[in-house]
């Protein structure tokens, strides 16, 4: 037996130092080479776009297409780039929130709501907005649809269904006043899918925010992107959050984790390491190509979490420029720009009071802001800006710092984020050069060991070799 063991061993022995015959790799067909996964390509428009949110509803006092049209010349100069409508289709009567209803709960996807106006109406919108520059995309309700909404009793097959072989609302969620499809028919992909034709198509619509995204299947949103870019280079924003969204689908996505992050540390529950996190996130998972939708306030957190002041108090200003300033996309929600005060009311007519605040300062530093970022590419959106590199300093949970750089632009971004003052010391040389100054317009000179100072929730901006 001890021989046997032996000789066993000695094979095993002469077994493993025998050389391996390994099998070639071709290097132009490895599954291991990096390649780029996303296919789909930002419409060139969209390439330091800023989004603005318009709730027709409570946008004007009449709450009307035509009244929207004439503010069209006052959103130009405040220098956004794409508007996003809410739903402007047909409300459900049926089971209805509140007097006017809910414009997430769709009765006809071809056709209009008259509280807003005819399709003509809209096509004159539409229009005017191209003629101004704009870009507009339509806010797509594809999870679910009105009670009422002819397809239920056409195609009761279209619908899922609960227990009991009821319609059913989306489960766990108080959304009562709605149905969900059931995206496993072809004749729902078909219905929707043909009704985001038909919008790009005969009316010029250039792409969609869809809603809840994440709640039907990505295989769909691939297709519709593929169908409509067939028509006309559009452009996608999803309310979800997931990284394959972007691959064949999406621009655009939600930045929740962003928003989030920036209520609790201007609320005191975290710091400027608390951004860590997100931002390490977004560099080593997300795609490069990703637009990441950095947002203040949009309609659901207005209404249901609160409005700027609310969440932000004294840090709206530096929570703001960061929006704009550090990799994401930003976007203003209609009202923001008149430091409205109030949480827009959901299913009523709460036309927004543009006079409430005459000492309102808000709306100049947006656009400013947009300004600033389109003199400066290194701020660009998805894979045209600059990825943000970290600048070490003595004071890392206070002081929130990076540099985003290329071809000769350079942006250094200063964010106290605290309640009190700060005084900090650069440890690299990341940060060193000449800049001008955003909010003063004054040449600064960084140097090695420099020491910033900055007062409670204060920001700084510092740009070279931009436009």
């Amino acid at each position: 037996m001890r021989k046997l063991i032996a000789a066993t061993s000695a094979l095993g022995l002469l077994v493993a130092c025998a050389p391996v015959d390994r099998p070639e790799v071709n290097s132009a067909t490895s599954v291991w080479e990096p390649r780029d996964v996303v296919t789909i390509e930002h419409p060139e428009w969209s390439r330091d776009a800023v989004l603005y949110q318009i709730n027709t509803r409570h946008f004007t006092e009449e709450g009307t297409f035509r009244a929207a049209q004439e503010q069209l010349p006052r959103l130009k100069e405040l220098g956004v780039d794409i508007l996003w409508l809410m739903p402007i289709h047909p409300i459900g009567e049926e089971n209805r929130k509140g007097t006017l209803g809910s414009p997430y709960s769709v009765r006809d996807y071809y056709d209009v709501n008259p509280e807003f106006g005819t399709r003509e109406d809209f096509r004159a919108f539409v229009d005017a907005a191209h003629a101004q520059g704009f870009k507009v995309i339509l806010d797509l309700v594809a999870n679910h649809t009105a009670w009422d909404n002819r397809l239920r009793s056409e195609h009761p097959d279209w619908y899922e269904k609960s227990w009991d072989g009821s319609f059913r609302p989306t489960p766990w969620w108080d959304w009562s006043d709605i149905i969900d499809l059931d995206w496993s028919k072809p004749g729902v992909r078909e219905h929707v899918g043909g009704a985001m034709e038909y919008w790009v198509r005969e009316f010029g619509v250039d792409g969609y925010r869809a809603d809840v995204a994440g709640y039907v299947p990505l295989d769909f949103w691939e297709t519709a992107r593929a169908r409509l870019d067939a028509v006309r280079p559009v452009f996608m924003l999803g309310e979800v959050q997931q990284t394959a969204w972007h691959h064949k689908a999406f621009d655009a996505t939600y930045a929740w984790d962003w928003h989030n992050t920036t209520k609790n540390v201007a609320q005191g529950k975290g710091n400027a390491t608390s951004f860590y996190g997100y931002y390490a996130e977004n560099e080593s998972l997300w795609p490069r190509q990703a637009m990441r939708m950095t947002y203040i306030e949009n309609h659901d957190s207005n209404a249901w979490e609160g409005t700027m002041e609310e969440n932000y108090g004294a840090a709206l200003e530096a929570m703001t420029a960061l929006s704009f300033t550090g990799e994401g996309l930003p976007l203003i929600h209609n009202g923001m720009e008149a430091c409205n005060a109030k949480r827009l009311e959901f299913f009523e007519r709460d036309p927004i009071d543009w006079n409430q605040d005459p000492d309102c300062q808000y709306g100049d530093l947006l656009a400013r802001l947009i300004t600033f970022r389109k003199a400066n590419p290194a701020l660009e959106n998805g894979q045209w800006g600059a990825v943000m590199h970290k600048v070490e300093n003595s004071a890392p949970e206070q002081l929130l710092a990076w540099v985003r750089q290329e071809d000769g632009n350079k942006v250094l971004g200063l964010f106290n984020m605290s309640d009190r003052p700060l005084a900090a010391t650069f440890f690299d040389g990341l940060p060193q050069g000449r800049y001008t100054d955003f909010a003063t317009g004054n040449a600064v000179s960084i140097e090695a060991g420099h020491t910033v100072e900055l007062p409670a929730w204060g920001y700084r901006l510092l740009s070279s070799g931009g436009r």
